[in-house]
């Protein structure tokens, strides 16, 4: 049988670090931030399901948070005004992370191979799923603008201004049950939340 390294590669997404051109008060990794996406899309599914009268399976959307990030593996973390400066820049970048979600599923077992490829590249079947994932991704963000402002680091005074206007630009009623309902909590100390 031969050996495969996917899992060896994808066990590094705890050496990538984000926000590269703040400066940090607590270093984030990509697999911390997945975990807590993964937390949230949980979340914004049951919150569909329950609240709005959706049909979404909430461990898909967990799972599909756990994944999508994997490709910074390979290209890092790219910077958010970087990626999206010009849509040349963008469209070289998809580029890129199609050739690494490839990479990486190349990494894996021919048997296994289609069972990780719609957790890496988002598929028209799961696009309501990836729309929660995404905003849970947002949310996330806006979590660690909000740590570090509680930090006293004022580097992420703007960012978390942006952030929260992406949020909300992003119309998605489950994010902004997640906003009204839980992220008013991460400005609270610990005893404050006790």
């Amino acid at each position: 049988m031969k050996e495969s390294k996917f899992f060896a590669v994808v066990s590094r997404m705890k050496y990538i670090n984000r926000w590269s051109l703040m400066r940090n008060t607590i270093t984030e990794n990509i697999s911390e931030h997945s975990l807590e996406t993964a937390f949230i899309a949980h979340a914004l599914a049951l919150i569909r399901n329950k609240r709005f009268g959706g049909n979404v399976d909430p461990e898909r959307c967990a799972l599909l948070a756990m994944y999508h990030d994997t490709t910074e593996i390979i290209t890092g973390d790219l910077p958010t005004p970087v990626k999206y400066y010009n849509s040349d820049i963008k469209g070289a970048y998809d580029e890129i992370e199609k050739k690494a979600e490839n990479t990486l599923l190349s990494y894996l077992p021919d048997d296994l191979r289609e069972y990780y490829e719609p957790l890496l590249s988002p598929t028209e079947k799961e696009k309501e799923l990836w729309q929660l994932v995404k905003g849970a991704d947002k949310l996330s963000a806006l979590i660690k603008c909000i740590e570090e402002r509680k930090m006293g680091n004022a580097d992420f005074l703007s960012a978390e201004k942006s952030t929260l206007k992406a949020v909300q630009k992003m119309d998605i009623p489950e994010v902004k049950v997640f906003l009204d309902e839980f992220i008013p909590a991460y400005g609270l100390t610990l005893d404050e939340q006790a």
